[in-house]
């Protein structure tokens, strides 16, 4: 019971954490140039822009019926999660309203950056925690209920870019959907990077006729392990060895490149992007 109230506790502190950033990343920089990159908050900066309400007004009396609506969707529990989370979030949008006033700058390119930047922060501590604030991925599940064949992810896209176009339109100026475009793509790495780590891994195949020569090096000099995978080629039906290295130094993957070009020259190499590695000698598993 203990580690339960503890976990709550971590994440209420976590939800109220993003829900100051992303307050914060809109009042200050967003909402003064109306720069909406998708979502109902960016939704509610062009409604704002257009009718004067305040933004934290308008996401509460958006999301609402939203939430109401996708009751029988996220399920009971989650619906109420994601209410707290939406209360939160409007509350300090109220308190970070006075920030509107506030101009740390007047480049508008600038402030796209800094408020995707705290936006992306926000949310990435959101997914990590598993946690909402409600938005446009309720819009995007009812979609998805209505016409299955639409699935979610071209929903919220779809979404995203209606209010990316619509911020252009809002503030009559073609180059603030632009700058709105350019927020959203900086909110969608920085959530990538918040959730998945900061961690830098190459996960490297290689299929080498040398395997015992490799092995011996790669242990010796990168002292990294190697899993050696039994395969067969398709085009030859020979049997092959394919070699799963993952390093997690940029020298390291230099170094394993030279050192497989020097020891194999025929050996044929797939590097690919790891976004997550646990075990040892890596990330421990805490779950």
């Amino acid at each position: 019971m203990k580690h339960n109230y503890k976990s709550i506790l971590v994440e209420y502190i976590g939800l109220i954490t993003a829900c100051i950033i992303m307050s914060v990343g809109l009042n200050m920089f967003l909402v003064p140039h109306t720069i909406a990159p998708g979502g109902l908050s960016g939704l509610s900066v062009v409604i704002s822009k257009l009718t004067g309400f305040s933004v934290s007004n308008i996401l509460f009396t958006i999301s609402t019926p939203l939430l109401l609506f996708s009751v029988k969707i996220l399920g009971k529990k989650d619906a109420i999660k994601t209410f707290i989370g939406m209360a939160i979030l409007t509350i300090m949008l109220k308190i970070t309203e006075p920030l509107s006033a506030v101009t740390p700058t007047d480049n508008t390119l600038l402030a796209a950056i800094s408020g995707a930047i705290l936006l992306g922060i926000s949310l990435g501590i959101l997914f990590r925690i598993d946690a909402s604030t409600g938005g446009t991925d309720l819009i995007a599940l009812m979609l998805n209920r209505v016409i299955p064949s639409i699935p979610v992810s071209k929903c919220l896209s779809m979404i995203d870019g209606t209010v990316v176009i619509l911020a252009g339109i809002a503030n009559k100026n073609f180059e603030t959907g632009i700058y709105s475009a350019i927020a959203l793509y900086i909110i969608v790495k920085m959530i990538d990077t918040i959730t998945s780590g900061f961690d830098y891994a190459k996960a490297f195949f290689i299929i080498t006729e040398k395997k015992d020569v490799l092995q011996e090096a790669i242990i010796r000099d990168l002292s990294r392990g190697a899993t050696i995978l039994d395969a067969k080629g398709g085009y030859t039906n020979q049997d092959k060895n394919v070699m799963l290295v993952v390093v997690n130094h940029k020298k390291q993957e230099v170094a394993l490149k030279k050192m497989v070009k020097e020891l194999d020259e025929k050996s044929f190499i797939i590097v690919t992007d790891v976004y997550e590695v646990l075990g040892k000698g890596f990330k421990s598993i805490d779950i």
